[in-house]
């Protein structure tokens, strides 16, 4: 016969004797939905993006461009692919901002930032890297797109 100590604690955590921690909110057809390992995470590909090596000052080209950079940020996150983007602010490194994709690899990963008209112009340059984060992150995107007033 086993004997399992268990602990509740005020968080509604629960320690058993041999240390693990239960959630009592886990909502097991939740984490499947969102691919989650026991901890909650999941991996993801970050992408670091930086000045290319365009200097061109074909205003045309940078703006239609980055035209297209914005629209295929859109459409990846319709596809589901993409979770966060952002700009960064001036830095020495020359990096420009930051994606998220939920994709299964760095080849899909490459293979999707091909369709970015600002990397393909070489505007843009991206760094990509396997990065172990929350499997919510996709969640937020629902709200997020509640509270924009402007597209950008």
């Amino acid at each position: 016969m086993k004997l399992f100590l268990t602990i509740s604690l005020l968080s509604g955590l629960i320690i058993t004797a041999s240390g693990q921690q239960s959630n009592p909110n886990y909502d097991e057809a939740l984490a499947r939905k969102l691919g989650a390992d026991d901890y909650g995470m999941k991996s993801y590909v970050l992408v670091i993006l930086k000045t290319g090596s365009n200097d061109t000052k074909d205003q045309e080209l940078i703006s239609n461009s980055f035209r297209g950079h914005m629209n295929n940020i859109n459409g990846l996150v319709k596809e589901e692919k993409l979770i966060v983007a952002g700009p960064l602010g001036k830095n020495e490194q020359t990096y420009r901002g930051i994606f998220i994709l939920n994709v299964a690899s760095l080849d899909e990963a490459r293979e999707l930032l091909q369709t970015d008209p600002a990397i393909q112009n070489n505007l843009l340059q991206a760094d990509v890297y396997e990065w172990y984060g929350s499997a919510a992150l996709p969640a937020y995107l629902e709200t997020s797109d509640k509270i924009w007033k402007t597209q950008p």
